[in-house]
C-alpha cells in the first residue's frame, strides 16, 4: 500500500472573518455568544483576541510609515533611559534611608 498522506480537515479562516469574529464578540460583550452565532469553537475567539492583542502582532499587520516608526523608536528609547534613571534611584533611596551603625 501507498502512503497517501491524509488530507487536511482543519477549516481556515481569512483575516476578514476573523476581524468580524472580533467585532461580534465585541459589540455582543459574550464570546461564546459569538461563537454560537458564528458557528466556531469559542476557544477560537479567545486566542485570536490574545493575539489582537500582543504588540507583535499588531505591528505586523499595520506596516508602520517611516516617521511613525522612527518616533516609536525614540519612544521606546527614553523609556529605556527612564527606566534605568528610575532604578538608579530608587538604589540611592535605599542608601541613603539607612541608619548608621553605632
Amino acid at each position: 500500500m501507498k502512503d497517501t498522506p491524509k488530507p487536511d480537515n482543519r477549516r481556515t479562516y481569512d483575516a476578514a472573518f476573523r476581524a468580524e469574529a472580533l467585532r461580534l464578540a465585541e459589540q455582543s460583550r459574550s464570546t461564546q455568544a459569538a461563537a454560537r452565532a458564528l458557528n466556531i469553537d469559542p476557544k477560537r475567539i479567545y486566542q485570536w483576541q490574545k493575539a489582537a492583542q500582543t504588540p507583535v502582532a499588531a505591528a505586523l499587520g499595520t506596516a508602520l510609515d517611516p516617521d511613525t516608526a522612527a518616533e516609536l523608536r525614540q519612544l521606546r528609547a527614553l523609556a529605556r533611559r527612564q527606566a534605568q534613571e528610575l532604578d538608579i534611584l530608587k538604589k540611592a533611596i535605599a542608601i541613603f534611608s539607612q541608619t548608621p551603625d553605632q
